[in-house]
């Protein structure tokens, strides 16, 4: 499972204050819990004005790189800063996001053309979200036409067939599991993520959503993940998902989890 981890976003209250202050411990440590926890991306991104959001995404990625080597989700609503980004980083990584809206596509895949950088696409347009299957499914045509027009293997893309909550629709999971269905039949090397906690906003318990929506995700083809990483619960069962579903011979990853201490009982995953 390709997890993503994502306790670097300026969104999140806390680390907002970190990156008002310039708080480089505070990122450091937060990075650090989350490569210990063995995440395949450190996701980063800033949330702030615009004018200073490229100069704010270096002095992050700085700091992700002082404290490891596991590769940048270079994160922003900007194609153009996600663009101004890239020299940063000291080896490839992960874009998040383009989809069909604007000139998203047209601006991240002629950069990342030709190289090891992936990218995750979402299945909307600048209608919004499709509501049927169908439709996401057409936009899903349209960004593997780009992919292809700008020669991006499809095992360089992580479509995001987009999860809204539960609570206001109670087709999400079966939406979102037959676009799953549907593009790894078309494409097997393609992966499948998604930012898995909106299934559960506006709901009570919402840990319970998350980790039954992961599941039956994961039996569906999704194979990456943007989660909190030093969630043990979730992640104790990412490794036994795929462990059960044959991802994980002799469960060897599992049982290395379990002895690093990142799962089980006695987990010390930190918190922070």
């Amino acid at each position: 499972m390709i997890i993503i981890g994502e306790k670097i976003n300026g969104s999140i209250p806390a680390v907002a204050k970190a990156i008002s202050e310039k708080d480089a411990d505070f990122i450091r440590n937060r990075v650090r819990i989350q490569a210990e926890a063995n995440s395949t991306y450190i996701d980063v991104c800033a949330s702030v004005e615009e004018t200073i959001e490229v100069e704010t995404l270096k002095w992050l990625i700085d700091l992700v790189q002082e404290v490891t080597d596991v590769p940048i989700c270079i994160d922003s609503p900007s194609p153009q800063a996600c663009v101004a980004a890239i020299p940063f980083c000291k080896k490839p990584g992960l874009i998040n996001s383009v989809s069909l809206e604007g000139d998203k596509i047209d601006l991240i895949f002629p950069a990342i053309a030709d190289s090891k950088w992936e990218c995750i696409a979402l299945l909307c347009d600048d209608k919004g979200i499709p509501n049927s299957v169908e439709r996401r499914m057409e936009v899903f045509e349209g960004i593997m036409k780009k992919a292809k027009e700008y020669n991006i293997d499809p095992s360089h893309i992580h479509i995001d067939p987009l999860v809204v909550t539960l609570g206001t629709d109670g087709e999400a999971l079966t939406t979102f599991v037959e676009c799953c269905r549907q593009i790894k039949a078309q494409y097997p090397t393609i992966h499948i993520t998604s930012g898995l906690s909106n299934i559960s906003f506006g709901l009570p318990a919402r840990k319970n959503i998350n980790q039954a929506f992961m599941v039956l995700a994961m039996n569906a083809g999704m194979d990456s993940a943007i989660v909190d990483p030093t969630n043990r619960d979730m992640l104790g069962m990412i490794y036994a998902t795929d462990a059960l579903l044959e991802n994980d011979e002799f469960c060897l990853e599992y049982i290395g989890a379990y002895r690093e201490g990142l799962i089980g009982p006695l987990a010390k995953v930190k918190q922070s």
